[in-house]
């Protein structure tokens, strides 16, 4: 043993002696060519029932033992019961519009603000049909799957995406009259000196007539519309997902002012210790990205 170790010291030097060297293991029991096949089964090929493979279902078709299936999946990254939903805008104009937006975000003009404008709309305020029973040791919350609608609100925010600070008012109904009072709050609220841009998404309540004759008016308001179908590249979107998540999805709510209450609250919070978001997507990252997802749609058409 000690000339063993004295050989390795003499081959490779002191990274030879850090580690033992490989050794060939077990046989395998499941050959080469039926891991081939098997992944081959699940990326390119459907159960007769069934829209997707399961470990029981893939064990049955190839013959081997459903932990065995498991093995083979998470070494090779597969997961089959998971899909992610995508949309790729087919905007003619994306690489403009990206562009701009993500240089608001990565590079803001001075002496101005870059505000994420978005509408939340259709917020229920949700009562549960029977009250539910607090958590406790060895058991969760819980709460009735039915529930009673006492109304709905909109929500319309805008985020400062130097400081993470929120401008919301809700508002009963979702059209241009309560799209030009949230301007006009936003217009009173933030100093005459400084500039304002706008990113907002490509819904028709955004692009009015009457919206479109007030920004003409009002000089310092420049809006920067994003692409079709690419409403995550709207920031606001983020702060209504910890709304969702945080407050509303587990909220009970009698009545629709409490629901009204419950979201101001909310806000006050987050403003008391904002925190910005932070974008790190370089445009010709996500420019790359997109081109990638368009051809490969292309040619499965095409196929």
């Amino acid at each position: 043993m000690v000339a063993l170790w004295r050989g390795r010291f003499l081959e490779l030097g002191v990274e030879g002696l850090l580690k033992d060297a490989p050794r060939p293991g077990r046989t395998p029991t499941i050959s080469a060519e039926t891991t081939a096949a098997l992944i081959a089964k699940t990326t390119q090929d459907t159960p007769a029932k069934a829209t997707h493979w399961s470990t029981r279902t893939m064990a049955k078709e190839v013959g081997v033992s459903k932990a065995s299936v498991s093995r083979i999946w998470r070494a090779n990254g597969l997961k089959p019961h998971r899909v992610d939903s995508f949309k790729v805008s087919s905007d003619p104009h994306f690489a403009d519009k990206l562009e701009a937006i993500v240089g608001l975000y990565l590079n803001p003009p001075e002496h101005a603000l870059v505000l994420s404008v978005d509408e939340k709309s259709q917020i229920q305020a949700l009562d549960r049909t029977q009250p539910g029973l607090p958590m406790k040791k060895g058991r969760g919350a819980t709460m009735t799957h039915d529930y009673k609608r006492n109304g709905t609100t909109t929500l319309f925010a805008a985020l400062n995406t130097a400081n993470g600070a929120v401008f919301g008012l809700c508002q009963e109904k979702h059209r241009h009259q309560e799209r030009l009072k949230f301007l006009r709050m936003i217009d009173k609220t933030i100093p005459a000196n400084k500039e304002i841009y706008l990113i907002c998404d490509n819904y028709s309540t955004h692009k009015h007539e009457r919206v479109q004759r007030w920004l003409e008016t009002h000089k310092r308001f420049h809006v920067r519309f994003t692409p079709t179908s690419a409403s995550w590249l709207n920031m606001i979107e983020r702060f209504f997902r910890d709304l969702t998540q945080n407050q509303l999805k587990r909220g009970v709510f009698q009545d629709l002012e409490q629901l009204i209450t419950a979201i101001g609250n909310y806000i006050d919070a987050h403003n008391q210790n904002p925190k910005p978001f932070i974008w790190t997507a370089k445009a010709s990252d996500i420019l790359e990205k997109v081109t990638r997802a368009q051809a490969t749609i292309n040619k499965r058409r095409s196929a």
